[in-house]
């Protein structure tokens, strides 16, 4: 990832990666323990976020795949 894309990258919320990708928290959460979807990022406290670039880029792989 470029310098641009790394300025423009921010943190998701749960409710806006299972917008994104069409699964749900419990389908993330095993794909994340299967090492097959991007792991999350505690900044602080209980929080969980997730990286938007890094996310885009598991559905854009996933959609290469179905291709």
């Amino acid at each position: 990832m470029n310098a641009e894309g790394e300025r423009n990258d921010r943190l998701l919320r749960m409710s806006e990666v299972t917008a994104m990708t069409g699964l749900s928290k419990a389908m993330i959460y095993r794909l994340i323990s299967q090492q097959r979807f991007p792991a999350q990022y505690k900044p602080g406290g209980f929080a969980s976020r997730w990286s938007e670039a890094e996310v885009r880029a598991w559905v854009n792989d996933q959609r290469g795949a179905a291709a």
